[in-house]
C-alpha cells in the first residue's frame, strides 16, 4: 500500500458510507451547504491544532504512508480530507439510520 495507506483508509470510508446516499436516498449531499456549516468550523479548529502540534514536534505523519502533498502548517492532504470525509460519512450514517427507523425524530431544541 505504501504512500497510499492514509488515502486508502479515506477511500474505504467513502465506500463504506457514501452508498447510503444512493441506496437509501438520505439526501445529505443535497444539503451540502448545511453539512459544510456543521463540519468546516470544527475541521478548522482541529487543523489548527494539528499545525500547532506539528510545529512543536508533538505530532508527525509517517512519510511512508502519505502522498507527500502538504498544505498550510505542514499538514498532509490526507489530513485535510480526513476532517471532511469522516464527519460527512458519520452524518450519512446517522441519516441512514433515521431513514430506516422512520420513527427516530430529529431533536431540534
Amino acid at each position: 500500500m505504501g504512500k497510499w495507506g492514509y488515502m486508502t483508509m479515506l477511500i474505504f470510508t467513502i465506500c463504506g458510507s457514501f452508498w447510503l446516499e444512493v441506496v437509501l436516498k438520505v439526501g445529505v449531499l443535497r444539503r451540502i451547504r448545511r453539512v459544510m456549516v456543521a463540519i468546516v468550523p470544527v475541521a478548522i479548529l482541529f487543523l489548527l491544532w494539528d499545525a500547532f502540534a506539528i510545529k512543536r514536534g508533538h505530532w508527525k505523519f509517517d512519510q511512508l504512508q502519505i502522498l507527500g502533498v502538504f498544505g498550510p502548517g505542514g499538514i498532509p492532504l490526507e489530513e485535510f480530507l480526513f476532517f471532511l470525509v469522516v464527519p460527512l460519512a458519520a452524518i450519512m450514517t446517522i441519516e441512514a439510520v433515521r431513514a430506516v427507523k422512520k420513527d427516530w425524530p430529529v431533536i431540534t431544541k
